[in-house]
């Protein structure tokens, strides 16, 4: 049996799924003071007469390190940084305390300045004496040689609580969001750990031995234990929830709009033929630019819980989020009260959204009835024009899946995905606002905590060769040994499916049905006068994200 959980901002959707299908469900408040205990409350919710040890799997996706950005809750991270001519590293810095030191790598790896140690030296002193344990470094190009950011991280051995390496967050060229993933995976390691020691325990005290994953934001899954090596990496987990969730009722052939309607939020992203939207450069989370792998997605202050009011004679939805409808108890009127007095939510007290309905309706010369369809009506109509606005945006840009680069594609919805608690109400109203075929996935109010139980695990592996200085490398993976003038685009695409399977099963995969692809095979022949002199050689592999069982369709 397997465990889910979506950690979402206004409620954590849990589910317990057998070999026979969804067994239990359970949905609590996010105390986002304590996610720990939240997801505690939820697995204890769905446990009821099961047996600890039937559980064989459990995943989670959880906000803690989106939260941790936004509420600026992050531990202080101190920098060092080295580019050489041609980049000012001060337009990017980023943290308390952050330095610049002489060194510089060329585009090849090469150098062509020494690091400065004695700058490294005064940098590290510096960031000590202001009583800061976490560090990054990075250098530019240091994806093709990392060596001055070994070096300084060895001179860092010993005096810090945490250290990352910028050449460790991702094989692909981008300085300037190579030093926010490093900065923003240090930021949140601290906190990072004490959640993932909190859980362990807590599990184990309840005879709960299964491994234990989170759910990242490209949609795969780590273990609990792998993911102290990256933790920036579950930044935007909970959107991708949603979007696994809809795979396996995504017509193939058609693009689809999955949308995930919560209390505070609603989810926005797209399916191409059943494969996600891929951030083109990476996540991005309160401003913070990273190289981190998501899947794209667009989150609205819109929800069942949007604090509903009248400004200057107009409807207003949300953003805020004043507390829970005034029907199950809250201070203002929800569109949750809308639907209840419609007789479309059964939960609470009617008449205390009637009675706000009627208040707020007063404003609008509508009666309660009146009014609360209006409301509906609205909602669907704003959701659909930033639904909208995602896929124009989408479609300003070349469209990257996660198996492929579509080039000249253009996104064309055909089909609308609902998930969420108030799905099955508003499917309706927004198929007639959108003019599209729209319906409630099945279990739509856990369809997110359901595709975060099934979402596989994931990784990749970026090699680059240089037969001309006669070495192979895999940044991420610390792999560097010396290349024949003989090793051929061949021996590289081997290497990297053998690195990208060894990941995979060190994060937490299951041996059996690894699905290796290529998703990107460069060679470029370097010449000297009128003859080569070798090749550049860059291959870049991946475990496939997707569902297991019976491959994420059913």
């Amino acid at each position: 049996m397997i465990i889910g959980l979506d950690v979402g901002g206004t409620h954590t959707d849990v589910v317990l799924l057998g070999p026979e299908g969804l067994v239990a469900r359970a949905k609590e408040v996010t105390d986002h003071g304590d996610l720990v205990s939240t997801v505690i409350r939820g697995v204890d919710g769905v446990l009821a007469g099961v047996k600890p040890e039937t559980i064989k799997r459990v995943v989670l996706s959880t906000t803690l390190t989106t939260n941790s950005v936004i509420r600026n809750t992050l531990t202080p991270v101190g920098m060092v940084v080295a580019a050489g001519p041609g980049m000012a590293p001060e337009l990017h810095a980023i943290g308390p305390s952050f330095h610049v030191v002489k060194g510089a790598l060329d585009h090849r790896g090469a150098e062509i300045a020494a690091l400065d140690r004695g700058e490294v030296e005064k940098a590290l002193s510096r960031i000590r004496e202001e009583g800061i344990s976490a560090l990054g470094l990075v250098t530019k190009f240091s994806v093709r040689n990392p060596a001055h950011e070994e070096a300084m991280e060895k001179a860092a051995k010993g005096r810090f609580d945490t250290v990352f390496c910028g050449h460790r967050m991702s094989g692909v060229l981008n300085f300037p969001r190579r030093i926010a993933s490093c900065w923003l995976n240090a930021a949140v390691h601290g906190a990072y750990a004490t959640f993932r020691k909190a859980v362990l325990e807590a599990f184990s005290a309840r005879g709960i031995t299964a491994p234990v994953h989170v759910l990242k934001a490209d949609g795969g899954t780590f273990s609990l234990d792998a993911a102290l090596e990256c933790p920036g990496e579950t930044v935007l987990s909970g959107p991708s929830a949603s979007v696994m969730g809809a795979i396996p009722h995504a017509p193939l052939g058609k693009d689809v709009l999955v949308l995930d309607i919560g209390g505070t939020t609603t989810d926005m992203a797209v399916l191409i033929s059943g494969v996600p939207v891929l951030e083109p450069l990476g996540a991005e989370v309160g401003g913070v630019k990273t190289l981190f792998r998501a899947l794209k997605s667009v989150s609205i202050g819109l929800g069942g819980d949007s604090e509903l009011k009248v400004i200057e004679g107009r409807l207003a939805i949300g953003p805020d989020r004043k507390g829970p409808a005034l029907c199950l108890g809250g201070p203002v009127p929800t569109p949750t009260d809308a639907m209840a007095v419609l007789g479309l939510y059964e939960g609470g007290d009617r008449a205390a959204a009637l009675r706000g309905m009627e208040t707020l309706g007063a404003s609008l010369d509508m009666d309660a009835e009146a009014v609360s369809y209006f409301v509906l009506k609205n909602l669907c109509e704003k959701i659909r024009d930033a639904a909208f606005s995602m896929v124009e945006a989408i479609n300003g840009r070349p469209v990257y899946t996660l198996h492929e680069m579509l080039e000249g594609y253009t996104v064309k919805p055909e089909a609308l995905l609902v998930m969420g608690g108030p799905a099955a109400v508003l499917a309706e109203g927004l198929a007639v606002a959108s003019g599209l075929d729209a319906r409630a996935v099945p279990d739509w109010g856990v369809a997110n905590a359901i595709g975060a139980a099934l979402a596989r695990t994931t990784c990749a592996v970026t090699v680059l060769a240089d037969t001309q200085r006669g070495f192979v490398r895999a940044p991420e993976e610390g792999y560097s040994k010396e290349a024949p003038i003989a090793f051929t685009m061949e021996d590289a695409i081997r290497l990297a499916g053998d690195l990208v399977r060894q990941k995979a099963l060190r994060l937490g995969a299951d041996a059996e049905g690894l699905e290796v692809e290529v998703l990107e095979a460069q060679e470029f022949s370097m010449m000297r006068g009128y003859r080569r002199a070798g090749r550049n050689i860059r291959v870049r592999a991946q475990v496939r994200p997707g569902l297991i069982r019976n491959g994420g369709r059913g």
